[in-house]
């Protein structure tokens, strides 16, 4: 693997004069305003037989601006400046006009274009030439590198309680602050890729250099960023390498007449189960669109790293359809194993990494594929982390399919730490996949329709509320502390979100009810929303004090079966889970590490679930100090009673 990786970069070396230039490619792509008010326009359409530009400078005559035919498939075209000014204004539709090998013209959007936008009475979108006069200036720098990720997903659409497709500059002034102050440090933009459809949750992408224009333009986007590095938190885009829309009229999709061009043709080129179109990741040009979409979200937009998707069905050509993942490394390395597909991830972290060395990237895989979150120079994959994607299933097979007094500590704990060493993953009790329509949150699973009836304080606490309420708040805390090296929760699920997420589609009446977040009942008193709120908001607040996400992985001293409780230490402090459905415990001895034998290390409480603040049924006495003795238990040195 490293020896096709270690090939093509020599190859973009000696014919592209380097990986720096090589990716600076979308400067030149697509239409480009040059210094001296011309323009200078370039597409790469292999089938095409002759191609033009045509838009509102030019009447929309369609063949009046031909481009000239270059080597590979390329076509470039330069329209000299009217008086000194642009022949092409700021705002005004531009089409490429392909002339198919059957003679057919086709009006596309160019796959470089920074703008697409749809009007209201229309289906399709159009390409809008975006040169303002005056493009926003970031004014702040990009936060330097954490240690700790505590990740926010999130989605600007939904980002409101009003029923309707929320703005950026909504995102700007009442989500971040927002953000901040739950003490989440980096958020992880969903949907900002363009995508035709709504519904889709931004992963079936038509446009792959513009920023979505249903929630603004891209100085808005660029406006949101800044004011997030303003405030220290790192953003991350959740980029979609690993297929396309099938859209034609304003996709990637046939761009030049033909059925490959970026993708495989024919049957390998097609998603079975996405009806979505499959790069050709072996295509040196689609390489070099890749690569170069990358770089150009994070120097122009000044993302500072990205979320990839759909990994697994990058890595494999079955893409994980009817395919179970054991760890067998069997499974990880043969003939079924798409090699481009992995060299091109290696070399897109590798160009990150030598370019943008303070960027962060995140792979979404679900097979475990070894060494992907090693470094390319040891032959892994690149990226710094990983999504530990067992981890809420595990949890929903615990709540579906267990009574209280079943669950299995063990089994727990081994799904929480079975992780390889040195291989960094992103731990998280629930993300987006689960709160969409035909699943369910974790709050939506324990308390079901009792959240719309009992989660006022001016009603009795029933008994399905209690138990929602306490393992809402310590499934979220153990998987924080011991799953991982960073922590993800998607947007309103930190207070038990009530209902599911269903973007407006003709099943529901294009209804845009459910494609809301709403952060207003946080702020209702009256409301035990408030109380998941500020447990999460603490926790996070915790970990910045203590960094246990970027400590060694924790020590487990006891997973009492009997007893339903799990001990643990990491970094410097004592977690302690009671899981009994029923059960308390009076002086109950906990072992624990430190490095003095001869002095007593005290111990406080630091974040207790049972908490009046959180919900809960305030059982323990918050100031009274625990001694450490040098009496061994569970294998540990010492330990304290509890």
């Amino acid at each position: 693997r490293y020896s096709l990786f270690y090939n093509h970069l020599k190859n973009i070396e000696e014919s592209e004069g380097g990986l720096d230039k090589f990716t600076k490619s979308y400067k030149t792509f697509g239409v480009n305003q040059l210094a001296d008010g011309g323009i200078y326009c370039k597409e790469w359409a292999p089938g095409a037989e002759a191609v033009f530009l045509a838009g509102d400078f030019n009447g929309w005559n369609p063949s009046s601006h031909p481009y000239k035919k270059l080597e590979y498939g390329k076509w470039e075209l330069f329209i000299p400046p009217e008086d000194g000014q642009s022949p092409v204004p700021h705002g005004s539709k531009l089409k490429v006009v392909i002339r198919a090998q059957n003679g057919a013209l086709l009006y596309r959007i160019s796959p470089w274009a920074r703008y697409v936008v749809r009007d209201e009475d229309k289906v399709n979108y159009d390409w809008v030439h975006w040169n303002p006069p005056q493009s926003y200036i970031h004014k702040n720098p990009s936060p330097k590198r954490l240690k700790s990720l505590r990740i926010y997903e999130s989605h600007v659409g939904i980002a409101s309680p009003e029923g309707k497709v929320a703005s950026y500059k909504n995102f700007t002034y009442n989500v971040l602050p927002r953000i901040k102050d739950l003490g989440y440090n980096c958020v992880q933009l969903m949907a900002i890729m363009e995508h035709a459809y709504y519904a889709s949750f931004g992963y079936q992408v038509t446009s792959f250099f513009a920023a979505s224009s249903r929630y603004g333009t891209p100085d808005d986007l660029k406006e949101m960023i800044d004011v997030a590095h303003s405030m220290g938190i790192t953003v991350l885009l959740d980029v979609v390498h690993s297929h396309a829309s099938k859209n034609s009229e304003d996709g990637l999709n046939q761009f030049d007449g033909t059925d490959s061009c970026f993708f495989h043709s024919g049957y390998r080129g097609n998603h079975q189960l996405w009806d979505s179109r499959l790069f050709d990741y072996a295509n040196w040009e689609v390489l070099r669109f890749l690569l170069s979409n990358l770089r150009m979200w994070i120097e122009d937009y000044r993302f500072d790293g990205f979320r990839f998707d759909g990994v697994t069905s990058m890595l494999y050509h079955h893409h994980g359809i009817g395919t179970g993942f054991s760890g067998d490394y069997n499974e990880y390395f043969g003939l079924h194993v798409d090699e481009d597909a992995l060299c091109y991830l290696m070399l897109a972290n590798h160009m990150i990494n030598t370019l943008h060395p303070e960027c962060i990237t995140i792979a979404e895989d679900v097979s475990g594929m070894p060494a992907l979150c090693r470094p390319v120079a040891e032959g892994g994959g690149g990226f710094d982390y990983r999504l530990a994607m067992a981890i809420p299933d595990k949890w929903i097979q615990i709540i579906k399919e267990l009574k209280d007094e079943d669950w299995n500590m063990g089994n727990i704990v081994h799904t929480l730490t079975n992780r390889r060493c040195e291989e960094k993953y992103i731990a998280y009790a629930e993300s987006h996949d689960q709160a969409l329509v035909g699943d369910k949150t974790l709050a939506f699973r324990l308390m079901d329709a009792e959240m719309y009836t009992n989660m006022s304080v001016l009603m009795p606490l029933t008994p399905v509320i209690d138990r929602g309420i306490q393992l809402h708040k310590m499934i979220r805390l153990i998987t924080h502390a011991l799953g991982g090296e960073s922590y993800l929760n998607f947007m309103g699920n930190e207070f038990g979100h009530p209902e599911w997420l269903d973007f407006p589609r003709i099943g529901n009446n294009e209804s845009y009810h459910y494609a809301r977040r709403q952060f207003n009942l946080t702020e209702d008193d009256l409301l035990r929303y408030k109380f998941l709120n500020a447990f999460d908001r603490d926790m996070n607040k915790l970990e910045e004090r203590f960094g246990w996400l970027a400590s060694p992985q924790a020590y487990v001293s006891e997973k009492h079966e009997s007893n339903k409780v799990i001990a643990f230490e990491r970094a410097g402090l004592i977690f302690i889970f009671n899981f009994h459905p029923y059960q308390s415990y009076v002086d109950y001895r906990v072992g624990n590490w430190h490095s003095s034998l001869t002095v007593a290390f005290k111990y406080k409480i630091l974040l207790d679930s049972d908490a009046g603040e959180y919900g809960g049924h305030q059982r323990l006495d918050h100031n009274t100090e625990y001694f450490s003795e040098a009496y061994p238990h569970n294998y540990r040195p010492n330990s304290i009673m509890v």
